[in-house]
């Protein structure tokens, strides 16, 4: 049996693309609770943004990408885990972000099924991040729905787009699909991080096996919907501010249905400063954020991820705003 007392607690964060899981790991990162974290995001598509949108910090930061961690790279989480473990510097706990489209099943089976990970570590919780305005459209996915049916602990976020009819709804779906998981109702995740990360010792495998009987024994084939696709825009130089919002303002009103999730950092002309632009369907904020470090290249990296997504127009529209 593992020692328990030795073992390194881990955090899987889940929730479908655009519910804040990003936000609540800078959250995680950035307020004082005097834990050192290790974190290994997971994203959609060969052209990394989330490592860029993640604060600061003293943590060590391990990005995948062009592979989903719940298939083409879950042995490069293995080695990942198996690295860390092995650090002499320790940490209080590892934090797992997967992409939006990931299933939970074959990320939570790595902490059981490899032995030098299940001897090390511990799943200590998996967190599903929801959106409150659009969770109702999303749980028709079968990557959604798992995502919920596996989580310990789920943040019904965006309270702040929802009435309170409206939020009733989505927690009685929720709980049709999860009756046993701890829900917290929160606005950009604010939430009592005490009671979301390290020492929730909230997993619990003899639940996991009434949904999924063959959880330890089977390989989980996952397939993602042939349809989603991302379109990773890339440009060296600057944008012109004035076309470049007028042009992504346009694209999320023209094709926002199509669009699950944009996000990117923009080099703007004249700006020293990062312009963050984040998008769900129609909803999009963006802004100034910090200044470019002297090594960085200002470089403009737009990522789309969505269902039909006209690519060449999207290509054309993004060339035609640079300076």
């Amino acid at each position: 049996m593992p020692d328990t007392a030795t073992q390194i607690p881990v955090t899987v964060l889940t929730g479908y693309l655009g519910s804040g899981k990003t936000t609540l790991l800078n959250r995680i990162l950035s307020e004082t609770h005097g834990k050192r974290f290790a974190v290994i995001v997971n994203e959609f598509g060969e052209v990394g943004v989330d490592n860029d949108l993640i604060v600061d910090a003293d943590e060590e930061i391990f990005e995948m990408n062009n592979g989903c961690i719940c298939c083409t790279v879950r042995g490069a989480l293995i080695r990942i885990i198996a690295g860390l473990t092995r650090r002499s510097r320790g940490f209080d706990g590892i934090v797992v972000e997967t992409m939006g489209l990931a299933d939970p099943a074959p990320v939570a089976q790595t902490f059981f099924v490899d032995d030098d990970v299940r001897r090390k570590t511990k799943l200590d919780a998996i967190v599903t991040v929801t959106d409150a305005k659009h969770l109702l459209e999303f749980d028709r996915t079968p990557e959604a729905q798992e995502q919920l049916a596996f989580a310990d602990v789920v943040l019904v976020n965006k309270v702040d787009l929802v009435d309170e009819n409206g939020l009733a709804t989505v927690e009685r779906r929720i709980r049709r699909i999860n009756p046993y998981a701890t829900i917290h109702r929160t606005k950009r995740c604010g939430v009592d991080l005490a009671r979301v990360v390290v020492g929730q010792d909230a997993f619990n495998l003899d639940r996991i096996l009434e949904i999924d009987p063959g959880f330890l024994t089977e390989e989980h084939d996952h397939e993602h919907d042939d349809k989603i696709a991302s379109l990773p825009l890339v440009a060296d130089q600057p944008m012109k501010p004035n076309k470049f919002i007028s042009w992504i303002q346009d694209v999320t009103q023209c094709y926002g249905t199509d669009i699950l999730r944009m996000k990117g950092i923009v080099s703007i002309e004249d700006d020293d400063r990062q312009f963050v632009v984040q998008s769900v369907h129609m909803i999009i904020e963006g802004g100034s954020q910090r200044a470019w470090k002297t090594e960085e290249a200002r470089q403009t990296r737009l990522v789309f991820i969505g269902r039909n997504l006209p690519t060449e127009l999207l290509k054309q529209g993004f060339e035609a705003c640079r300076a």
